[in-house]
């Protein structure tokens, strides 16, 4: 089975990121086409990058690193939970990003985002370009939540309009990381 791994990007106190990811982690497990699991990168806890070589050349000097590299190289396609800040992406994201290179490359990633009016659009429109650089493959089905906090009650995310661009992505997901296994197994 493939396997997604559903990532929570903020790292602030009093985040929503965590209801919003748990809401679409019950989601994609319920649709049983994956085997998923839920990342937070608060918990990773990844300090600013400061792997001394290039990613590239996969050669991690520090444990944070390697466990890092551990937890994303099994996964077929990635889903990034995530606000905007200042009209761009978290520097969590970022950063969790950049300390890896081949674990990323030829999977799929999509995006579920939060915020004001614009629901995150223009963090996933940074993010894109980033992930494009890693070649991963971002799709365009997207969730993407405005005004997220009239949506989440006593710490539980509900929003019956968010549930089939849910379902969309997760469908775009499954048919990229099957079409990508190929290019995965070469690398």
């Amino acid at each position: 089975m493939l396997k997604l791994h559903v990532i929570i990007v903020s790292t602030r106190p009093g985040r929503a990121g965590v209801p919003v990811a748990n809401w679409f982690f019950e989601r994609a497990k319920r649709r049983g086409n994956f085997d998923v699991t839920l990342l937070d990168l608060q918990q990773v806890a990844l300090p600013m990058f400061d792997e001394p070589r290039h990613p590239r050349f996969g050669q991690y000097e520090h444990d944070h690193t390697k466990a890092w590299s551990a937890l994303i190289a099994p996964a077929d396609a990635f889903v990034f939970v995530t606000p905007e800040y200042n009209y761009s992406a978290p520097p969590s994201l970022t950063n969790a990003l950049d300390f890896l290179s081949a674990e990323w490359a030829h999977k799929p990633v999509g995006f579920v985002s939060y915020g004001g009016v614009s629901g995150g659009t223009r963090a996933v429109q940074m993010a894109k370009q980033t992930v494009t650089a890693l070649k991963m493959m971002p799709l365009s089905e997207a969730v993407a939540v405005p005004f997220f906090q009239q949506s989440i009650e006593n710490g539980v995310f509900t929003n019956e309009l968010q549930d089939k661009p849910a379902d969309a992505l997760l469908d775009e997901l499954h048919r990229w990381a099957e079409a990508l296994k190929t290019l995965r197994s070469r690398a």
